[in-house]
């Protein structure tokens, strides 16, 4: 019983649920962008694409989102091929159409239109067996934004150290 309520409060910490597994986070998207706002998608993958996802064989961190004809696309993403499917395999980084409501679909796209903000995935993760990506609309952080950020958290750290002792 202990053990059950540690993991849950382990995917709290991680904010997700029990029923979510995270395959793969874009860290470097919360480094080079700042997150407004985020969404959830839902994201069409052929039968090969979301066994290969489920053994966790995804890099999100080079991709990006894009509207394109009234829908949101997930470009650049690397879904390692699943080798058991044979001839009928998939191709790796072909783009990806994301399934939103016309409603977020519209606000993603005035946001992408707007000067200086960017749709990028942020994590990509199964919910309760059905894949799902967050998207991020993030305004990019200057050199020196970045760097004021990273001395904000070792200073945190500092701090939490010295108040551990």
């Amino acid at each position: 019983m202990a053990k059950k309520q540690k993991s849950r409060r382990a995917a709290e910490s991680n904010g997700s649920s029990e029923n979510e597994r995270v395959i793969a986070r874009n860290r470097r998207a919360l480094h080079r962008y700042e997150i407004l706002r985020s969404y959830e998608a839902g994201i069409s993958l052929t039968g090969s694409e979301i066994k290969s996802a489920r053994m966790g064989r995804v890099s999100i961190q080079e991709a990006y989102c894009r509207p394109r004809d009234g829908e949101l696309f997930l470009i650049g993403a690397h879904i390692a091929r699943y080798e058991p499917s044979g001839p009928a395999n998939h191709e790796p980084t072909r783009d990806r159409r994301l399934l939103l409501h016309k409603r977020e679909i519209r606000q993603l796209e005035q946001a992408f239109a707007e000067r200086g903000l960017t749709l990028v995935p942020l994590r990509l993760y199964l919910s309760r067996g059905i894949a799902k990506l967050e998207i991020g609309v993030g305004r990019g952080r200057r050199v020196h934004e970045k760097r004021d950020r990273i001395a904000e958290r070792d200073a945190q750290r500092r701090i939490e150290q010295a108040l551990r002792r």
